[in-house]
């Protein structure tokens, strides 16, 4: 029980931390996030589901802009997460 617990502590901290390194360097994802989350902290929840929808659209067209001008790095990246999630798997 407690290997699950940290693992799914180490998934949620490893998502936790790309949005925060994508917040501090793009400007656009840094704006959506201010203007859905900040302004608005008292919404619906159909409401929160759409904006969730949108800060998600934003964060994918904000990687996938990075992952064009830095694709040898994002293919390294890729390649060394395979390899420790095999070595972890032992």
């Amino acid at each position: 029980m407690q290997r699950a617990v940290r693992d799914a502590l180490m998934s949620a901290g490893s998502v936790l931390i790309l949005l925060s390194v994508l917040i501090a360097f793009d400007a656009g994802v840094r704006d959506q996030v201010s203007r859905r989350v900040l302004a608005h902290p008292t919404m619906e929840l159909a409401g929160i589901a759409r904006q969730a929808r949108d800060v998600t659209n934003v964060i994918a067209a904000a990687a996938r802009a990075q992952s064009y001008g830095h694709a040898p790095l994002l293919m390294f990246t890729l390649a060394a997460t395979v390899l420790v999630i095999f070595m972890l798997r032992t």
